[in-house]
This record gives C-alpha cells, sequence and structure tokens, in this order.
C-alpha cells in the first residue's frame, strides 16, 4: 500500500497545494468542498453536499461494516508568511494547521481503496469548522453528526499532521490523548467613579485582581495532582478612561481536561473563584459554553494502527503520542463510536514552525505514508470485520 501511495505521490501534492492556495475559513470551505467532491465523485464516491452546512459524506463500496476516514476542511485568519510558490492567495487567510494536509491524505486512500475490493463500506467525512464554532458555539464535527454523519456500527480514525515529529514517523496513544475544552465568559459587577475618589466605589479591578489569585490557585490547590487540567485567561475588557473606575469589567478563558469529573470541579471551582466578589461588597455574572469532549482513543482501533505502522514504516517509526491538553473535535465522534486519531511527522530537513503560525509548512513526503495508513487501516478493519 505504501508503495502505490508513493506512485501517487505527485496528485497528493496537487491537491494539498490547491487546498493551501485557496484556503477557506469554518463554516466558509464552499470552494474547497467543491473540489473535494468532485475527486471523490471521480473515484466512485456517492457523494452527499452540505452536511453540517459545508461537509461532504462520501462512500465507497456498500453494506456492513462501515469504516469512516475524516478529515478537516478549514483554514485559520493567519496571514502566510512562508514565502512558499503555493502560498496562500486569500489574504489574512492560511491552512496553518495542516487540514490542506489532512484532505490530500484522505484523497490519496480515497484513490489507494477505489481500486481495492471492499468487504464493506469506507465513508469519506470532510468536516468543516474544526477550529471555530457557529454562532450557538458549534464546530462542525456535532453538526456533522446530527446530519447523519455516523452509521450505528461504524469506527472512525483520522490523522493530524505534526510539526515536532520527522516525516517518515507516526504516534499513536490509546486512551486519553487530547483535552475537553469549555469556554467560561464573567462580568465583575461593583460601583464606578470618579477615579480620584476610590473610597467612594467598589472598584471591579481591585474585585478582578482577587479572581484572577483564585483563578489561577484552583489547578494547584484544588485538583489531585495526577489530574490533568488547565485553567487560562483570554480576555478581560473594563474601563474607557483613566480617571475614571468603571462599573463592571469583563473576563473570559478556557478550560481544559479529560476526565468528566474533572470537568464538574473545574466548574464548580471556578464558581467558588468569583464568588470572592461578592464577599468584598461586588457581584458577579458567569457562564459556561460547552465545547468538544476529550479525544477517547479505542484501544483496538488504535492497535490497528500503530500494527499497519510498524508493518509500513517499521518498529522505530512508530512512536509514543505526545500527550497535552490541545482540543481537537474529533472526540465528539469518539464519543458515539469506537474510533482513533494518530499523528504524522511532517517535520522536513529544515526546522518547521509549530502549528498555527504564520511560517508553518510540512514536508509532502508526509502524504503518501498518511495516505497508505488511512488506506491500508481501512481494509485491515474490513476484512477483520467480514465472516
Amino acid at each position: 500500500m505504501l508503495e502505490k501511495a508513493r506512485a501517487i505521490s505527485p496528485q497528493l501534492s496537487l491537491w494539498r497545494r490547491e487546498f493551501h492556495m485557496y484556503p477557506e475559513l469554518g463554516f466558509h470551505e464552499v470552494r474547497t468542498a467543491s473540489t473535494v467532491g468532485a475527486i471523490l465523485d471521480g473515484l466512485g464516491c456517492r457523494v452527499r453536499y452540505g452536511i453540517g452546512k459545508t461537509g461532504i459524506l462520501a462512500d465507497m463500496g456498500s453494506g456492513d461494516p462501515c469504516f469512516a476516514i475524516r478529515a478537516d476542511m478549514d483554514a485559520l485568519p493567519i496571514q502566510e508568511l512562508t514565502g512558499a510558490e503555493y502560498a496562500s492567495l486569500v489574504p489574512g487567510v492560511m491552512h496553518a494547521c495542516g487540514h490542506d494536509a489532512h484532505m490530500a491524505c484522505a484523497l490519496g486512500a480515497a484513490s489507494l481503496l477505489s481500486s481495492e475490493t471492499l468487504t464493506g463500506t469506507v465513508r469519506f467525512v470532510f468536516q468543516p469548522s474544526e477550529e471555530t464554532g457557529d454562532e450557538n458555539g458549534n464546530s462542525g464535527a456535532p453538526l456533522m453528526i446530527q446530519e447523519g454523519a455516523l452509521e450505528q456500527d461504524c469506527a472512525i480514525i483520522a490523522l493530524h499532521v505534526e510539526p515536532g515529529t520527522p516525516c517518515g514517523a507516526i504516534r499513536t496513544e490509546s486512551g486519553a490523548a487530547s483535552g475537553g475544552v469549555d469556554s467560561w465568559f464573567a462580568e465583575i459587577l461593583g460601583v464606578g467613579g470618579h477615579g480620584a475618589y476610590p473610597n467612594q466605589t467598589m472598584d471591579p479591578f481591585f474585585l478582578l485582581a482577587q479572581v484572577i489569585n483564585a483563578l489561577n490557585s484552583i489547578v494547584s490547590r484544588r485538583l489531585y495532582p495526577f489530574h490533568p487540567a488547565v485553567i487560562s485567561i483570554g480576555s478581560i475588557h473594563g474601563g474607557d478612561a483613566e480617571n475614571v473606575i468603571p462599573d463592571r469589567v469583563k473576563i473570559a478563558g478556557t478550560l481544559r481536561y479529560t476526565e468528566k469529573e474533572v470537568r464538574d470541579q473545574l466548574r464548580l471551582e471556578i464558581q467558588r473563584a468569583f464568588q470572592v466578589t461578592q464577599i468584598l461588597g461586588g457581584n458577579y455574572k458567569l457562564h459556561f459554553q460547552d465545547g468538544s469532549p476529550p479525544m477517547i482513543n479505542n484501544p483496538e482501533v488504535t492497535g490497528l494502527i500503530t500494527s499497519v505502522g510498524h508493518d509500513l514504516l517499521g518498529d522505530g517509526n512508530v512512536l509514543p503520542w505526545r500527550r497535552e491538553l490541545g482540543a481537537e473535535d474529533f472526540g465528539c465522534y469518539l464519543d458515539l463510536v469506537p474510533g482513533s486519531m494518530f499523528t504524522l511527522g511532517v517535520q522536513g530537513e529544515k526546522e518547521n514552525a509549530n502549528l498555527h503560525n504564520s511560517r508553518f509548512d510540512v514536508d509532502e513526503g508526509c502524504l503518501p505514508i498518511g495516505a497508505a495508513i488511512l488506506a491500508e487501516t481501512a481494509l485491515r478493519y474490513l476484512r477483520s470485520r467480514t465472516p
């Protein structure tokens, strides 16, 4: 399979560069979806458009079992500075998270599988808006699930590029592989007044200082040390003039976790942190916005990917996962069906910038590797489920 994938490397690079030159932000992937759909249609897939607003579902083969391959399509609001000949032609928009490579690998897998005899169905899930949510806070994954992206008897896999891992290697992990994420938004309410007479006010900035200390002590002092978690403040807004104490300050942030019990405790502790304002004579408003759940990789599916990696790449090129609390809405699928994500090394000879960086790029030698592992894993899964 890897040899077949390397034979179509030029096509994989052309696809990836097309996506890279014409990036589109979340839920605006109209051109991207049209290109993807046309390619999949040409490979004999049954293509459905407009799933989860701008997503695509495409089926190859027929009957049970079903095995899904997911790729995300959206870009980021970043001005590209790579200087590459295929750099983004859209001002202020760039594929800085590797979704162009994800799509090329998934299309490569479709191309490889189109010449195989399938004992079931392979579903290609090209998802919009992994990076951002809509007006209700929903990213692309839950919307595609609501519109039938998954069958009851189905498994699903995906890959994500990793700039710190050499091209030619992958990383796999069973269990919690990324963090769940929620957002929180609050207003600290005081009493405004003249900056020369703070005694006549209830300064919301003073209240804010106490809340910040309380928030920053939650993980270190309120949680069990072996439960990974993060609470971060990302936004503070208050006041309009240097000599006026305002009556309120807005503050917002994020929380990350891998276990539901920890999420519940984080929400409780954040609320307690804001209750400090009431003790000091102020008040607060606080609400949470649900985000993506943790990505919990299924042991069986992870083992299958790992086995394929050993066979195609050699034992030394299947590495352990780098644990972190970055969010990935692929976890929404894994809440419902068994599946797993692996990371694909994209580091070439020169040092690469990190994800979400204006100079991020990939060594395109990763593309046939990603395509081959996706395709071979799908084949082995279907064969293992066929009587």
